[in-house]
């Protein structure tokens, strides 16, 4: 699963398809998919992380990978968009 919530009520994002990517950002109908709101911090693992607090509810959300648009693959559920891609779908 991508997305863990925290004790402090903030929700964990993890990108796990970014290993050689310079930028990633994390964008969804919680930040209003603005590619720049969110930037992602990679860790020694290659994954990029990113925190935001969202009051519960089901999200729609993607990666911006150097500028490339991505559904997470690992989420438990995607749903089609009006661009004819996938959007993965975080339950808080």
């Amino acid at each position: 699963m991508s997305t863990k919530k925290n004790r402090d009520g903030a929700v964990s994002f993890v990108c796990e398809i970014a290993a050689e990517a310079r930028e990633v950002f994390l964008v969804g109908d919680f930040n209003g998919w603005d590619p720049d709101a969110r930037r992602m911090v990679k860790g020694k693992d290659g994954f990029c992380r990113a925190k935001v607090k969202i009051e519960p509810g089901r999200y729609q959300y993607k990666f911006v990978v150097d500028g490339e648009w991505c559904h997470d693959p690992s989420a438990n559920a995607q749903v089609p968009n009006q661009y004819g891609t996938l959007n993965s779908i975080a339950n808080v």
